[in-house]
């Protein structure tokens, strides 16, 4: 059975018919994720909770649709690192900037960025591009949306509890043992600033990292993955049907 909200998998006989109002676009990213998981899961995790908001969007009657997930992101600081492949914010831009001309000129006026690479970061993108575009636009991280220290005991921050009981619950075939994992130990910053988080550097990934990972893994698990992905989920398709039945000469109350 298909689902006329993945773009990927619909036919235009489906697409003509249907009067779709947001499109969702998933941002993910190509890189070593410890050793237990793939290179792929910053991607197969946005494709996955667009796809599972844009399903509870529809049944709300939202007409929503997830377009294909981008599988590059920002990776300069993990360049030394083999088959880490990057994507300069400049290029996002350039890539952004083009669907969204495609989009606007076949009247899909909403869109929303979904992504799930920490290294990536729309705003600066968006507030350069909006002028240009009748296209509203809008981006969510979705690991900022709900609190994730609520369903996780160390979240993480990089392959760690969280990110690794998410791929438990959306991809476990693709999820090594827990105990071929790296410790996922981090190196803290001689900045007292970048340390504390009033101040901000990008890190130099091999020499904060021995496994690539930023986070233990060691208590990830399937239930914790479920619990935390829903909650998301309830929340993005949430935003996907208030942004579906926004006027956009009336954005605000």
């Amino acid at each position: 059975m298909t689902r006329p909200y993945i773009l990927a998998e619909t036919t235009w006989k489906t697409v003509d018919a249907t009067p779709y109002q947001v499109a969702i676009l998933p941002w993910g990213a190509t890189e070593a994720h410890n050793y237990h998981l793939p290179y792929a899961t910053d991607t197969i995790q946005a494709d996955a909770v667009a796809a599972l908001a844009a399903e509870r969007a529809w049944q709300r009657g939202a007409r929503v649709v997830a377009l294909p997930a981008v599988p590059f992101g920002v990776n300069t600081t993990q360049l030394d690192i083999k088959l880490c492949l990057n994507m300069n914010p400049s290029t996002q831009a350039a890539l952004l900037a083009d669907l969204v001309s495609a989009l606007d000129g076949q009247g899909i006026h909403k869109l929303l960025i979904l992504n799930s690479h920490g290294g990536n970061d729309f705003r600066q993108i968006i507030r350069e591009l909006q002028p240009k575009t009748r296209v509203f636009l809008s981006a969510i991280n979705w690991w900022s949306c709900v609190d994730v220290r609520q369903f996780m005991e160390e979240a993480g921050d990089h392959a760690g509890e969280a990110e690794t009981s998410a791929m438990m619950h959306l991809a476990p075939n693709l999820v090594r043992p827990l105990d071929e994992a790296g410790p996922g130990s981090a190196r803290p910053s001689r900045l007292r600033g970048v340390r504390e988080g009033w101040a901000w550097a990008p890190r130099r990934w091999t020499q904060v990292t021995a496994d690539t990972g930023i986070g233990n893994p060691s208590k990830s698990t399937a239930a914790k993955g479920e619990a935390y992905v829903d909650a998301a989920v309830d929340r993005i398709s949430d935003f996907l049907v208030e942004l579906s039945a926004l006027a956009l000469d009336d954005l605000y109350e």
